[in-house]
């Protein structure tokens, strides 16, 4: 046995499909700028809390006296390889 869509059933069909995508359509118009200024809120809290580690710093600089030298980090000594070999001191010849 062979089943055939109505007209009336397609037409009902079709009409849903375009109620809720015009739907999401008005939906996302009306909710977007909201949901985008909570995402940009949430991301400047992050970036201040990331700031604030590195704003604190500069800080504890400024209550030093000026002209006083500190040094926070050592560098690490290079070793220089002395069996690399001998320097050639050479002319240029015409």
């Amino acid at each position: 046995m062979l089943q055939q869509a109505s007209v009336t059933g397609f037409v009902r069909t079709l009409l849903i499909i375009l109620l809720i995508y015009y739907g999401i359509k008005i939906l996302s118009r009306l909710f977007a700028p909201l949901l985008l200024k909570y995402i940009a809120k949430k991301a400047e809290q992050k970036f201040g809390d990331q700031f604030g580690q590195f704003q604190q710093k500069p800080q504890e600089q400024q209550e030093k006296k000026e002209g006083e030298v500190t040094i926070d980090k050592i560098p690490n000594a290079k070793s220089s390889n002395k069996d690399v070999g001998e320097y050639v001191d050479y002319e240029e010849i015409d």
